[in-house]
């Protein structure tokens, strides 16, 4: 028979074990998306107030670096659900108000990827009509201006994911409150531009406010990853 001292090792190890594959996840994530937001930077990818005819010209021209950036989405959603649910198993044994913000991380975690999910529907749309095109056609441009309002609408989802999760984490003891405070920012920050979330679908520059939030939740990642895999 297993004494209780055996048994609670093996928990413990248990435990620490999904608390490096929950690091690991954010640590993966953060890397993907920055590579997939540098893979369509480099080609030139059009801004959402650019004209339809650079559209079609960026997507007919660059059908290889969006299968990449496509690629890369796909391995985000599984990263991304595998930290949301995982992040609220390891808050959740702690128990206290950090599960409350868990269970918000979750659920708006899940949101973000169904949102995720019709983004890159669209841009693909996008590059598997664009070669065929002579011209832009109304069908076009309209699968290009949802695309652009349902990654306007993918801010806010984000700035809730990341206040929960940087709430939820400091409130189980899992990071400083420095991390509180930066998630308290770059949530707000993409909470805010997702106010204007129909003038960033219009091209607006408010949409580096959003890119600010963006660029705070995956410092937070990276950081709070790394802390976990060396827990």
């Amino acid at each position: 028979m297993r004494s209780p001292r055996n048994t609670a090792t093996t928990r413990a190890r248990g435990w620490f074990g999904r608390g490096r594959l929950v690091g690991a996840a954010a640590i993966a994530f953060a890397v993907s998306v920055v590579i997939e937001n540098a893979v369509l930077a480099g080609t030139g990818a059009p801004t959402f107030g650019a004209p339809i005819e650079e559209v079609l010209s960026y997507y007919a021209a660059n059908r290889g670096s969006v299968a990449i950036a496509s690629g890369l989405v796909a391995l985000n959603l599984p990263l991304l659900l595998v930290f949301v649910a995982g992040l609220h198993g390891l808050v959740g044994r702690r128990g206290g108000a950090g599960a409350d913000w868990s269970r918000l991380t979750l659920t708006a975690g899940a949101t973000l990827s169904a949102i995720f999910v019709l983004v890159n529907v669209l841009q693909n749309g996008l590059a598997l009509s664009a070669g065929g095109l002579a011209e832009p056609t109304p069908a076009f441009e309209l699968v290009w201006q949802v695309h652009a309002a349902a990654f306007a609408l993918a801010l806010p989802t984000l700035g809730t994911t990341f206040i929960g999760a940087a709430f939820a984490t400091h409130a189980s003891g899992l990071t400083p409150a420095w991390q509180r405070l930066l998630g308290l920012v770059g949530g707000s920050l993409l909470l805010a531009a997702g106010l204007g979330n129909l003038a960033i679908a219009d091209g607006s520059a408010l949409i580096f406010v959003g890119l600010l939030g963006l660029a705070a939740w995956l410092v937070w990642l990276l950081a709070t990853g790394v802390r976990l895999v060396r827990s």
